[in-house]
């Protein structure tokens, strides 16, 4: 039997879709976040983080009143301390259900107008505040996360061996030391999608400050379980911020970020940082005027 989130999710994935010709709120699927939150002891109404959903849009396109074409990235955010998050397959049909359709006299006009739809329209579906820029080749562009390093710079992979493809917190080990500061980031993160299972590709960021040192392996062995794991993106990094959280202190900070790669010309990059946590690693991520990337598969 189909649980609530495959059954919400199911209205287009799965299934061959033909979108619209014409610009179609209706097609916009949000999926309740607490379907996975109670799993992991995440309370709706007292997260034990903030943090954001950030996505791009890599294939947005309209027309002028005059038949002109505009091809933009769209790039949107929105809290995840709302009750929903957008299904990624509704959210690339509605966003499709603009390429034929006709806003504006200008390219300036036309993209306000959409702009003032997409946030309109994702904030009533979400119920939450989401905020909507394009870029195009004249944004600032920048790099996040330079001071993070390879994990696997950590560790030796000759006597490392990984057998657990499902998520596995119980892998995770760690030794008390003094208070340190680690910047760590695994690009070989990989899910699969919930309803379809096709597999999701990322880059891991996880920043800590704490006594308690997480040993570099035992992390490689733990983000490497989510291999054969079927959920969203937003589910997964919050899965890693709360297995990593009960490991620590209280008052130790912890970020945790995940940059996946594009799938049908959209990516989704959520993060979770710790309410004391003094790091401000997502700002640029979270700049609607910014394309911000970091590694090759971004």
């Amino acid at each position: 039997m189909l649980d609530r989130t495959e059954e919400f999710a199911s209205k287009h994935l799965g299934k061959k879709s033909l979108g619209s010709e014409s610009y179609e709120p209706t097609l916009l699927v949000p999926i309740p976040r607490i379907e996975n939150r109670k799993q992991y002891d995440i309370k709706n109404e007292d997260l034990p983080f903030i943090g954001y959903d950030v996505w791009h849009g890599y294939e947005f396109s309209v027309l002028t009143e005059n038949g002109i074409p505009i091809t933009r990235v769209l790039k949107l955010r929105y809290n995840c301390n709302n009750e929903y998050l957008v299904e990624s397959k509704s959210l690339k049909l509605y966003l499709n259900s603009f390429n034929m359709s006709r806003f504006g006299e200008t390219i300036e006009e036309t993209l306000e107008i959409c702009k003032n739809l997409i946030q309109k329209d994702l904030s009533e579906k979400l119920e939450t505040n989401v905020e909507v820029s394009f870029l195009d080749n004249n944004s600032n562009r920048t790099e996040i996360f330079s001071e993070f390093q390879n994990l696997m710079n950590f560790v030796d992979e000759t006597s490392l061996k990984i057998e657990n493809f499902k998520e596995s917190p119980e892998l995770l080990k760690i030794i008390e030391e003094n208070e340190k500061e680690y910047f760590l980031t695994f690009d070989s993160l990989r899910s699969n999608c919930r309803v379809t299972h096709q597999p999701d590709f990322g880059d891991a960021f996880i920043y800590y400050k704490s006594k308690k040192h997480i040993l570099e392996n035992s992390l490689v062995q733990y983000l490497s379980s989510f291999r054969s794991e079927y959920h969203f993106h937003e589910e997964c990094c919050e899965m890693i911020f709360k297995r990593l959280q009960d490991l620590l202190d209280n008052d130790d900070e912890l970020f945790v970020c995940a940059l996946y790669t594009r799938r049908g010309g959209i990516d989704i990059c959520p993060s979770r940082w710790s309410k004391n946590c003094t790091k401000n690693f997502a700002e640029k991520l979270l700049d609607l005027a910014c394309y911000a990337r970091n590694g090759i598969k971004q």
